[in-house]
């Protein structure tokens, strides 16, 4: 059984225990799936990359949070939810630029900087630090509003991708489309409660571990690191 002060964030949580929310817990399995296809691929190409497996690591990481903070429900697993999550969007995106300028350090950080500076920007904007006046009550976003920055990142990418007709356009922009749908799901979860009981949050996990199979799938068969085949 969990404490009085269990943290209550999806419609399918009623209580305080271990299993209350099964579906949330059990459909960050999606995760621990994405990073084994994406640990086969690596293997399958040959010429196994740090970054590579590091990021596949942060995927399962991810799938491990989230399960211990849909069943704990307390403040250290919600720690244990957001840090790999954040993790691997930082680490991704930093790879990512790194192998667009040929591996050439000096233009990752340069860009990098950029990008620190633009995500820093839009937190501020989409975030309650800026509401002034008398508490806002509930959010009608349910806390996706976090998210923006990487929903930016990625509708980015795509575009210059795309314009560029870069051989990982595809995945990216199926993943970007999969974040989008998952988002939407994450958002009405509770809005949905009283129609569906157990809520619609399962969907934002199993979205989402696709979303990341795709982006790892981009990274590793796409945008290969030099020497690979």
């Amino acid at each position: 059984m969990l404490p009085a002060d269990y943290i209550d964030l999806y419609c399918e949580r009623t209580a305080p225990g271990f299993w209350n929310e099964p579906l949330n817990a059990l459909s960050n399995l999606s995760f621990i799936v994405a990073a084994l296809v994406a640990l086969y691929l690596v293997r399958r190409r040959g010429n196994a990359d740090l970054a590579e497996l590091v990021l596949i690591t942060l995927a399962a990481a991810i799938g491990v949070g989230s399960f211990l903070f849909h069943t704990f429900a307390n403040t250290w697993s919600e720690l244990a939810d957001v840090i790999p999550i954040w993790s691997f969007v930082a680490f991704y995106i930093i790879t990512v630029i790194y192998r667009a300028t040929g591996e050439n350090l000096l233009r990752t950080l340069r860009a990098s900087a950029i990008a620190v500076g633009l995500t820093a920007v839009i937190f501020w904007f989409s975030s309650s630090a800026v509401v002034t006046g008398l508490e806002a009550g509930p959010d009608p976003l349910n806390g996706s509003m976090q998210y923006l920055p990487a929903v930016v990142a990625l509708l980015v990418a795509t575009v210059l991708m795309q314009l560029r007709k870069h051989p990982a356009r595809t995945y990216i922009t199926f993943a970007v489309a999969t974040f989008v749908i998952s988002l939407a799901f994450r958002t009405i979860d509770i809005a949905l409660c009283f129609s569906i009981s157990f809520g619609t949050h399962f969907m934002w996990h199993l979205l989402n571990g696709l979303m990341i199979g795709l982006l790892l799938a981009a990274l590793v068969l796409k945008m290969k690191p030099k020497g690979a085949s």
